[in-house]
């Protein structure tokens, strides 16, 4: 999908790009697939702000995506192709042969019209959904649980794929798009093929209104405020800091935020850092 550049005719299309929408084959979503979707704004169930600089933003309304691909052994067309605000990549609506419609993250390669279909047994063809542990070795892979059953939960995003590496008892090896490789377990359903929109990373937004469009705010450095208002803040003429980047309330910020969950870390084989395993 080739990226579309804009004539520089004002200051915010001089660099701008977007991806070409000539995959995308409609532009109204299918009405009983959606759901309104309220802004947070940041805040959590108490208003308090949790999270800054979010707000505003284009109304949306959220696509329900068919993560569980439980369907098994019903034939579907691709019917639509569509853009997802939600997400950064494209979806597909598949109409099956008993009247039922569901949306699906649209690989790499299917067209409209292209026929898939899902359980174990399936032939092995992008769109398809299957298990991991009947999935071709080398092949790649999107849209893969980590618990049967439970629908999926990584390998989502635009543009990526995790590659089959190997399979050994009830356990299928997968290098994932972070280069982690890591065991699943081999009944977890995965689709076949790369995720659409390959080119999204490619995009240049060009001008902060665009942001304000995907509802972020503006962020202020700490440096540049008042000492009441940032641990930053404050100095004679232009000052550095003089200390670690901190949060308005002193805590410290660049730490690693990923949680050391025990479960989930026993099965990756090699982290996404310097090649280790995580412990």
């Amino acid at each position: 999908m080739p990226i579309k550049k804009f004539k520089p005719i004002t200051p915010g299309t001089r660099f701008r790009s977007v991806t070409s929408k000539d995959v995308l084959t409609r532009d109204e979503p299918e009405k009983s697939l959606t759901e309104s979707l309220t802004k947070k704004g940041g805040r959590n169930h108490h208003g308090h702000m949790t999270l800054r600089r979010r707000g505003g933003g284009h109304k949306r309304r959220y696509r329900k995506i068919d993560f569980k691909r439980d369907k098994h052994g019903v034939f579907g067309r691709i019917a639509e192709i569509e853009y997802d605000p939600n997400r950064s990549a494209h979806i597909a609506l598949i109409h099956y042969e008993d009247g039922d419609k569901r949306y699906i993250l649209h690989p790499v390669g299917l067209r409209q019209g292209d026929r898939i279909v899902a359980g174990p047994g399936s032939d092995p063809r992008v769109g398809n959904a299957l298990p991991l542990g009947e999935m071709p070795l080398g092949s790649t892979v999107h849209a893969v649980e980590l618990k049967p059953g439970k629908g999926a939960q990584i390998v989502r995003s635009a543009g990526v794929g995790a590659q089959v590496l190997a399979k050994e008892g009830d356990y299928v090896t997968l290098r994932l798009p972070s280069t982690e490789v890591r065991t699943v377990r081999r009944e977890c359903i995965a689709t076949l093929g790369q995720v659409g929109n390959v080119d999204h990373e490619l995009q240049v937004i060009g001008k902060a209104g665009a942001a304000r469009w995907r509802g972020r705010r503006p962020k202020v450095r700490g440096v540049v405020m008042n000492p009441v208002d940032h641990p930053l803040g404050g100095g004679e003429g232009r000052s550095s800091g003089g200390r670690p980047p901190t949060s308005p309330w002193g805590k410290a910020e660049g730490k690693k935020t990923r949680k050391r969950n025990k479960e989930s870390n026993k099965y990756i084989v090699r982290g996404r850092k310097r090649g280790k395993a995580t412990k």
